[in-house]
């Protein structure tokens, strides 16, 4: 049985650290990007090493509180907040920042998990490297909470989740103890791998307290280009066509849809539609290519073979970096339109790629039979993840379809589930998916998580109510 975070408990994790590492909650600790939950008002302990996270970690497990890592507050699936249960002590990582170490000539960098993702990119470029992981909220999102979600975005298509642009982790288990797995290695197998075992388990088995991130080579050059293509079912062919031009320099491959642009048009019309006409699908495309090699030449050669082959009716290639910064926006602003608008329905799902146009075809159908509604299909579709939003007709706000909102939601990730897909392709599990996992979910894999997570963490202070019900 855990406890609430009591004013003698509280003065107890006080003894532990120097007072300034500690204060009240504030509104900040408390929300969550969609505004689905609100934390409880408990206490916030802000270390600056391993070391206290340690003994913040031990002293909690000595009083059996519940212990809430918060990294940047971004993520979208309730993970950082406790909105019921026994308050807890929310253990923010924000002043362990450092970049500690770049070791260009191994493209590896140090990073502790309070690192901003964009300083993280910034650390890279200042030694000529590239770190691809890159997402909408990386001005404020910490590398620690993007690997404890294996956070996606859209550079997975060559580069990998979260998961794989990681080669060692240090981190705080619920005992207290460290691990000491901060390895700049490529090959080490001497037994379990509890760094792939920390990552994506949203701070259920520990805390993440830094890690040593793969580097990459910067393209000598990148092209950018918007193509106009007919269906989802052109998009994947296209994306096939791309890959046989320019192989796996195809850094990102973006599925737009008309009802986004729309959205855009409505609620932030400062973002520029370079269309005259809003095409009812189009894709964004961008390539990175080593020296000798001119991306904006292969994206032309690409665009006519397209058309020849009756896939891409339009596009346009950016000629500089301000074009391709405008093309970006546009993407990369969706997410805010849909936020403005507000959904009745969201979701984060990945299916096949050859199962793609089906799901977006058949989704349609499903949801149309329930009554009107506009939905915004966008997404990273070269790795086959798509964020498949449902929203209120015009005049209407999501209040108006609470009845049939969880109605929605099990259309969709039944079919999703009938295509051998997953309900949670970036975003994680967090609090919002943790009956979906049941529902969805493998029963040995479930089975087998639970084991872990009570060996690894037997008092269940680790972000109870995360990825598995608390018990």
């Amino acid at each position: 049985m855990l406890n609430s975070l009591t004013p003698d408990v509280a003065e107890k994790l006080r003894a532990t650290l120097p007072a300034d590492r500690f204060s009240q909650a504030d509104a900040q600790h408390l929300a969550e990007p969609r505004g689905r939950y609100e934390g409880q008002a408990g206490l916030v302990a802000r270390p600056r090493d391993s070391s206290e996270v340690a003994a913040l970690v031990r002293a909690a497990a000595e009083a059996r509180v519940p212990v809430i890592p918060y990294g940047g507050g971004t993520g979208l699936v309730g993970g950082q907040v406790a909105p019921e249960g026994p308050t807890p002590l929310i253990l923010s990582l924000e002043k362990m920042s450092a970049i500690r170490a770049v070791y260009p000539e191994e493209n590896v960098l140090v990073a502790e998990a309070g690192a901003i993702l964009a300083d993280v990119q910034t650390a890279a470029e200042d030694v000529d490297r590239l770190f691809p992981l890159s997402l909408a909220a990386e001005g404020s999102a910490r590398i620690g909470g993007n690997l404890a979600t294996n956070a996606g975005g859209t550079g997975v298509l060559r580069y990998g989740n979260a998961r794989d642009l990681c080669l060692g982790i240090e981190a705080v288990l619920p005992s207290g103890e460290i691990y000491h797995g901060l390895s700049r290695l490529r090959k080490d197998n001497t037994g379990y791998d509890l760094r792939h075992l920390l990552i994506g388990a949203e701070g259920t088995l520990g805390v993440i307290t830094a890690a040593s991130l793969k580097l990459f080579a910067r393209p000598a050059h990148i092209g950018t280009a918007l193509f106009q293509v007919g269906s989802p079912a052109a998009a994947l062919s296209l994306l096939a066509l791309a890959r046989d031009h320019v192989g796996e320099n195809v850094s990102a491959f973006e599925l737009i849809h008309r009802q986004g642009f729309d959205f855009l048009a409505e609620t932030l019309p400062q973002v520029r539609n370079p269309w005259a006409e809003t095409p009812e699908w189009c894709v964004l495309v961008e390539v990175g290519m080593s020296g000798g090699y001119v991306p904006q030449e292969a994206l032309e050669k690409l665009f006519e073979s397209a058309v020849e082959q009756g896939l891409v009716s339009d596009g346009m290639i950016a000629l500089n970096e301000t074009q391709r910064d405008d093309f970006w926006t546009i993407r990369e602003s969706i997410p805010e339109a849909n936020r403005r608008i507000g959904s009745v329905s969201s979701h984060d799902i990945s299916v096949p790629l050859g199962a793609l146009a089906d799901f977006i075809a058949e989704g349609g159908k499903r949801i149309a039979a329930l009554g009107q509604f506009r939905i915004n299909c966008f997404g990273h579709v070269g790795d086959g993840n798509l964020h498949y939003n449902v929203f209120p007709m015009p005049g209407k706000n999501r209040a108006d379809y609470v009845n049939v909102r969880d109605e929605i939601k099990r259309i969709v990730h039944d079919l999703v589930h009938e295509m051998d897909g997953s309900v949670s392709a970036e975003h994680g599990v967090g609090r919002l998916k943790v009956g979906d996992l049941e529902r969805y979910g493998d029963p040995a894999k479930l089975a087998a998580m639970r084991a872990i997570k009570g060996a690894l963490d037997p008092l269940g202070i680790m972000n109870p109510g995360a990825v598995l019900r608390a018990r």
